[in-house]
């Protein structure tokens, strides 16, 4: 990816409010005058930070807390962190062996290097050639490697392990100084390092030499006050106050109280929180679910509250209950949508970002929100088993009792969200048999005017069987570098609903932005033991010479998916049906036999459109699946071709066997 082209700037600038372009006017005039204050790599520093006279770290662990932690996860947990010893971890589907010493500024991915001198904000880090992929640059500096390795040592005692941490963060900080270098340009990564470092600290806090690390050492004092100074001052707004302004709220809160040692910490507190608050209620429905509709970020945002909710009730200064009500909303919402085997939806885009990481993270990082969730908050009646985790319990540890009113049952229907879980448990020759999960989508087309992480997935559906993807949504592979693929993942084709006239429901403007965005309409929804209906439109195609609307209805009995798609006038579509990896198909004209390990099923397609199957097609790209974050291998979609006419709706049967 190069340089953004001047079109992307005027898009952009096009979205934006009077207001939010006088704030940005005036925070590009802050960051050009702060450009006095950097401190390059090896510069002598004269300034050092106000501190207060007691320097103390008040909100330590609980005697034995360590014996909560359940023995698998400890095996675990030691396992990774011997592994990162050696140098080895995998980050964000690449595979780093460099992480004895690693550096900073270098990305595995393309082997560019940034520049650790050059003043943030004069450099370009959407710029490739200049920073390589910045993603992976900015992932490794989040230090959740060091957060493994300081739960290694708690667990174990091992000071090779606290040591490892120490060299690290020393290296860290000297090497990347106020305002020098990239890992200065995003307030996001900020946030989340104070979080880690919280983190580390409290973990390591009977190691000998952790007062020597953090609260004697001039490097750690100033590096956390530049940070919350940082954040203080230049914070995301307007169409960008999405989940970044909660990481750098909740990062800015956690620092503040679990580092009250700066003569400004109690303004940051109170600021943060206030912050914090109000951008909580902003960014959620009142439903409880993420307004960004993507459902990893809704995981994020989720357990970024709960984190700085968390730290501000052991220092003293609690957030209100309307908030805590509001989290546990949210956490209610991710107990709902999960099929039966602790698998979320996978709707809009997913970098698998991460708050906290104790124990190893290839473990599911879903299953494992829910176990937080359910140590912070407590399990509802009806919330599925998930088993603890070391984060868990560690966390849970500080827990003083919180339980608010919860559903008394599970949650299916999520109408100001459009979303909607269709269930079914028999099988469609009227027998038992595996769960039958499809999520329906209906929504706003995400969240602000940017809509930042959002995909052109406006009625499409994604279905499982027994927790095995039938009908996949593709994911979302990257975010940058690869400008093709990135569009691909988020395109209309790449999901499971209807193509009209060869145009996008929404149409794209740069990688996190959209100029026009669909808006979906739930007409009806019905649910009754295992016949579940679905109906909806949106308008995304209201745009141009013949405006079309798209209607879809799904309907979910005993085991049988039946889909009709309606347009009001006629058109030319293209329908994509996209099969999870481990499905095959056997395509005879307009029926498909398809199979996977643990079932099959028929499908019965429109016999009046042209049906083709696709897999890992490169031009145009077809049939591709993201199974994780820089990770995508080639999947079989069914692609039917023709016209549409009011009259002659299309019809999409499914029919699962166990």
């Amino acid at each position: 990816m190069s340089r953004q082209p001047l079109g992307w700037y005027v898009r952009r600038l096009r979205r934006m409010s009077p207001t939010e372009l006088a704030w940005r006017t005036r925070d590009h005039i802050r960051r050009t005058t702060w450009a006095y204050q950097q401190v390059r790599p090896g510069q002598d520093v004269q300034v050092h930070p106000p501190v207060r006279k007691e320097l103390t770290f008040g909100t330590t662990l609980p005697s034995h807390a360590a014996d909560a932690v359940p023995e698998e996860a400890r095996k675990a947990i030691i396992a990774t962190a011997d592994a990162i010893m050696a140098g080895r971890l995998e980050v964000l589907g690449a595979d780093r062996t460099d992480l004895r010493a690693p550096d900073w500024f270098r990305d595995p991915t393309t082997g560019r290097r940034s520049d650790p001198a050059q003043y943030t904000f004069r450099l370009n880090h959407r710029n490739e050639e200049l920073v390589g992929n910045v993603k992976q640059v900015w992932e490794l500096s989040r230090h959740h490697h060091l957060t493994q390795l300081a739960a290694a040592w708690y667990l174990t005692l091992d000071d090779a392990y606290a040591e490892r941490v120490a060299e690290h963060l020393n290296d860290w900080w000297r090497s990347n100084p106020f305002l020098s270098g990239v890992h200065w340009a995003s307030g996001i990564e900020i946030g989340l390092r104070l979080i880690s470092w919280t983190w580390i600290r409290r973990l390591l806090n009977d190691w000998p030499e952790v007062t020597d690390l953090f609260e004697h050492n001039e490097l750690a004092l100033r590096q956390i006050y530049w940070h919350q100074r940082y954040l203080a001052a230049f914070r995301s707004r307007g169409s960008s106050a999405n989940n970044h302004v909660i990481a750098e709220a909740a990062g800015q809160l956690v620092g503040a109280c679990a580092f009250p040692w700066f003569t400004q910490s109690s303004r940051w507190r109170d600021d943060a929180a206030a912050l914090l608050e109000s951008e909580l209620d902003a960014n959620t429905f009142p439903s409880g679910v993420n307004r960004e509709l993507a459902t990893d970020y809704h995981r994020f945002v989720s357990e970024l509250g709960l984190y700085a909710a968390l730290e501000a009730d052991k220092a003293g200064h609690p957030l209100t209950e309307k908030t805590w009500a509001l989290l546990t909303r949210t956490i209610d919402v991710a107990a709902a949508i999960v099929d039966n085997t602790l698998r979320p939806p996978r709707q809009g885009d997913d970098d698998e970002g991460m708050v906290l990481v104790l124990d190893p993270p290839n473990v599911s990082n879903w299953s494992a929100f829910l176990s937080l969730d359910a140590a912070v908050v407590g399990r509802a009646p009806w919330w599925p088993e998930v088993p603890v985790t070391a984060t868990a319990a560690l966390v849970g540890s500080l827990v003083d009792g919180r339980q608010s009113d919860r559903p008394a049952e599970r949650p299916e229907h999520f109408e100001d969200a459009g979303l909607t879980i269709l269930r079914s448990r028999t099988g469609g020759d009227g027998g038992g048999g595996p769960e039958i999960w499809c999520r329906a989508d209906a929504g706003p087309h995400g969240f602000l005017s940017i809509a930042a992480h959002a995909h052109c997935d406006a009625l499409s559906l994604e279905v499982r069987v027994g927790g095995v993807d039938v009908l996949a949504d593709p994911g979302t592979y990257c975010y940058h570098g690869e400008e093709a693929w990135r569009n691909y993942f988020r395109s209309t084709i790449a999901h499971n609903t209807v193509e009209v006239s060869g145009t996008e429901q929404s149409v794209q403007g740069g990688p996190f932005l959209w100029l026009r965005g669909a808006t979906g309409r739930v007409r009806r929804y019905a649910a009754d033991g295992d016949v579940a209906t679905w109906d909806a439109e949106h308008d995304g195609y209201q745009s141009g010479d013949n405006p079309v609307i798209h209607r879809r209805t799904a309907v979910l009995d005993h085991g049988v998916l039946r889909v009709e798609d309606r347009l009001d006038t006629t058109a030319g579509v293209r329908i994509a049906w996209h099969l999870g990896p481990e499905v095959t198909v056997d395509l005879d004209g307009a029926t498909g036999r398809l199979e996977w390990p643990t079932g099959s099923a028929v499908v019965e397609l429109p016999a009046g459109l042209s049906w083709s199957a696709h897999r890992g097609d490169d031009d145009p790209l077809l049939g591709w699946y993201s199974p994780r974050f820089g990770r995508k291998v080639p999947i079989t979609t069914l692609v039917g071709t023709g016209k549409l006419t009011a009259e002659d709706p299309a019809v999409s049967t499914f029919r699962f066997r166990s």
